[in-house]
This record gives structure tokens, sequence and C-alpha cells, in this order.
């Protein structure tokens, strides 16, 4: 089938190159239209995340031109001289690219195995290119079906249950690093977002945190109730002037620059005591240096790994049944791509049998007929028939 994918992860690729593939939405679009506009592909999904980005096609050609989709990828990422970028690329077309996105929408994929955020990132993806225009008939469906695939694990395993998040891994670092967070203040900077929303709706779990949110559209500082908990909101702008008196700060922004510098923090930090800053955002919203200052524990995505391995491990039971739901779907998924491409050569074939079938009053027959081959036969065994039938035709 034609559908292939190129992208980079956080299995084998570290957050400094990561960092260069973090698309904002609009160069997405750029991407997307750009892969249209060179004959690249057909159809395009781009999947964007902290952890990974992933650049999906469908073209009539099976297996593509994997040259020109890396070199426009590289591009667009001014990725063209890291040394060994190869290394870091992968590529996968046909079942196994529509294995490996099921996987990453059942959060297979996930530095936290089960975690939610990435379904709706799936979704998102899909709803971009849709309103882009690049997502036709057979990437369309693939999505349709991986988030159908993701929700079955959801629901019917326990692989999402009692899982644990980049959100609360950031928590337990502060924690750690401080001892407690009762009675200390943390800020979180862009909370408006959905990892930041989600760091503070955990907070609610911290007995004696004194909370401060900064983000660029909360409007007037004042207080405000969320979650169950009462926490401080303060223009973005001002995030500066309270550095001095935080004990723990976790950022996770979508901004193209550091929401916290070396040299302002360099300024304003004038009290020595231990501090947790936590990045949870690609590219990352914490100037790395920052962890030089006196007193800093800086973390940053890629140093939850270790704690992320334990609660995959705990997952691994799970994963078992989790293939057999994503072995039905796609194996669904397959016999329809078989089908959709058959049907134009089967076409003329199909109106013989129905005029045919019409004088033995029989016509309706062979929809039936159709649509049960579809639905009972594999992939493999569909591809034998109309190989066959186009012959014969």
């Amino acid at each position: 089938m034609g559908i292939s994918l190129i992208g980079i992860s956080h299995h084998n690729t570290p957050l400094a190159v990561r960092e260069l593939f973090a698309f904002p939405a609009e160069k997405q679009q750029e991407l997307m239209k750009e892969m249209i506009a060179r004959g690249i592909a057909e159809e395009c999904v781009i999947i964007s995340t902290c952890n990974r980005t992933e650049v999906y096609i469908y073209t009539a050609c099976p297996g593509g031109n994997f040259t020109e989709l890396q070199d426009l990828v590289l591009e667009f990422a001014g990725a063209q001289d890291v040394e060994n970028i190869g290394d870091y690329i992968r590529f996968y077309n046909g079942s196994k690219a529509v294995r490996h996105l099921f996987h990453v929408a059942a959060g297979l994929e996930s530095m936290v195995m089960g975690e939610d955020q990435i379904l709706g990132q799936v979704k998102r993806a899909h709803d971009q290119a849709r309103e882009t225009g690049t997502c036709g008939v057979y990437l369309n469906t693939l999505f349709r079906y991986a988030v159908t695939a993701a929700k079955k694990v959801k629901t019917e395993t326990d692989l999402s249950r009692t899982s644990v998040s980049t959100a609360t891994m950031a928590i337990k670092a502060a924690e750690q690093g401080l001892g407690t967070l009762h009675g200390k203040k943390v800020m979180i900077i862009g909370a408006s977002g959905k990892i930041g929303s989600t760091v503070l709706k955990n907070l609610q779990c911290i007995d004696g945190a004194e909370v401060y949110i900064t983000s660029r559209n909360m409007g007037q500082a004042g207080e405000d109730h969320h979650h169950k908990i009462t926490y401080r909101v303060m223009e973005y702008e001002k995030r500066y002037e309270l550095v001095n008196e935080m004990d723990a700060i976790i950022s996770a922004t979508s901004s193209p620059h550091y929401t916290l510098t070396y040299s302002k923090m360099a300024e304003k930090l004038v009290t020595e005591k231990p501090r947790v800053l936590v990045d949870l955002a690609v590219p990352i919203d914490i100037e790395a240096k920052v962890e030089k200052l006196p007193g800093i524990m800086r973390y940053d995505i890629d140093d939850f790994q270790e704690l992320a391995r334990t609660n995959n491990e705990k997952k691994q039971h799970e994963v078992v049944a989790a293939d057999q739901i994503l072995d039905e779907v796609q194996m669904d998924f397959e016999r329809w791509m078989v089908f959709q491409l058959a049907l134009p050569d089967m076409a003329s074939f199909k109106e013989w049998m129905e005029q045919e079938a019409e004088k033995k009053g029989l016509d309706k027959a062979i929809d039936k007929m159709f649509y049960r081959l579809r639905d009972h036969s594999t992939p493999a065994e569909l591809h034998a028939l109309f190989g066959h039938l186009k012959e014969i035709e």
C-alpha cells in the first residue's frame, strides 16, 4: 500500500536534535503543502509532540520516494548538517507504517507507556491536516481507524490506568529535590496549555503548596479557584519579579524562545537556596546553563527516562492484550485499503457481473458478495483475488 512515514522520536534521538524538528503549527502546514506541491505525496499528516515528529504520507507509488521525502523534512528542520542525522531517522512503509501509527495513538510508543495525551495529539494532527486540505480519503480513514483502535485499547485493557505522565513526573522531581512541596512556592509557566494545566490539576493532591501560574492568556493577575486548589494568577511578563521567592518552577509552553534565561535568572536569584526547575517543553523553555547557578536542580523531559522505564515495565503484561486489539483493527483497515485500491480496476468487471446477475434477478447479490469478500478475507487473500480478476479482465 502507498502509506509511508518518516520521523524521529525519543527512542533514539536526543533532545537537542528533536528540538530542530519541533515544528510550530504554521510550519507543519507549510511542510504538508510543500510535500504535495512537489509531488512527493498526495496526502500528508504531521504529528509533532515533545517526544516525536512524524510525517505520514500517502502516494500512489508504493514506498514513495524516500530520498526526496527525507531531504524536504531535513530542509525544513535545518538539520542537513547534523552529525549522523541518518542514525535518528526512521522510515516505515505499508503495514509497518500503519502499525506504527496504531502503536503511537494507543500510547505504546510513548516515553510513559499508556499516557493519555498522545491520543489527543493524534486527533489534533488529523484535524489540522484536514483543515489544511492535505488529508484525503486514505489518511483520513487511516487516522480514524487509529483513533478507534486506541480507544479500544484504553477501554479494554489496563494500559492507561494508574499511568504516570510527564506532569506527575515533574511534580515527583520537585518533591524529591526539595524533600516536600508542603509550604513551598511553585510557579507554573504555561498553565493554560495541555501539560501545564495537567500539572496544575495534579497539584491538588499536594497539601500546603502555594501555587502561582503565569500565562500570556490569563489576563489580569489575581486569585482564582480551579481543580479544588487555590492559586495566584500573574502576568507572564512579570514572572522574573517572583522567581527569587519560588522553590520550584515548572515550564511547559510551546514558545520558540526561552521562558527563563540564564542572564535574567542570574540577576534575579539573589537568595541562595535549593530550587527545582522542570522543563517539559520541546524546544526547551529554560536555558540549559541555568543549572550552573547555585542551588539549581534542572530537569528536562529526557531526565524522566528512568522513571518512565519503571512505569513501562509494570505495563508489559498489558501490551499483549493491546496488540491483539490492534491486530484486529489493523486487519479491518488493510482489508478496506486493498478493496479501495482495487475498486477502480474492478469497476468494469463488477459492471459485467451486475448486468449478468440482473438478467437473473440477482443484482443485489453482487454487492453483498463484494462486501462479504471485503469483511471476511485477509488482505493477502484480497490482493491475490483482485490480481487474478484483473488478469481475467
